[in-house]
């Protein structure tokens, strides 16, 4: 029986629970959360990755003047110890995430990952981190490992400076937690 996220006057289906398919732990299940596995099974069945090549939920924190929160990137694929892809994942509109997208890839590490997907679990956008420009689109056109290996091979990690970092930071705060609907228990304002 599905129940309403009455947590934060929630809107959310609770629709019970589900088992993770990358770590076998259990989960809420929501309908986004139904669009996060569907998007792991496919880099796992269709693209070739490990399950252990895939991190998922991984806090990122960010600070706009004296705000800070965490928000969580949905997946971080990587490479021979290198963070080359992110995947972000949210509801409605796919050229929306872009740029919230975009910068959480300059956040995560060091330095620029190289493929960022933007995607509402139906479409996606393929974009490449250093030019911020869409190169390829549909949920097929995510790279393969071994697409994503060739990309990453000659192709050095480019460092961001902390003037970057700064602004980026921002934006994911923009986008993730002043956007963010009340009832969203998948960030927290610190």
């Amino acid at each position: 029986m599905a129940t309403e996220d009455k947590t934060a006057g929630g809107h959310h289906l609770i629709l019970g629970t589900l088992t993770d398919f990358l770590t076998g732990q259990p989960l809420t299940d929501t309908h986004d959360e139904r669009y996060r596995q569907q998007l792991a099974r496919l880099l796992v069945a269709e693209k070739g990755y490990a399950k252990t090549d895939i991190h998922a939920r991984c806090p990122l924190t960010v600070v706009a003047d004296e705000k800070k929160a965490v928000v969580p990137v949905d997946f971080v694929v990587e490479l021979d110890g290198r963070a080359a892809m992110i995947v972000k994942y949210g509801p409605g509109s796919v050229v929306t995430r872009h740029r919230p997208a975009l910068a959480a890839s300059r956040l995560l590490r060091p330095y620029q990952i190289a493929v960022v997907v933007a995607t509402n679990g139906r479409d996606a956008d393929i974009i490449d981190g250093e030019t911020g420009r869409v190169v390829a689109s549909g949920l097929s056109a995510i790279p393969s490992r071994p697409e994503l290996m060739k990309a990453i091979a000659d192709r050095p990690p480019k460092a961001i400076g902390e003037r970057q970092v700064e602004l980026e930071s921002r934006i994911v705060y923009c986008f993730e937690i002043d956007d963010s609907c009340p009832c969203d228990g998948t960030v927290c304002r610190l």
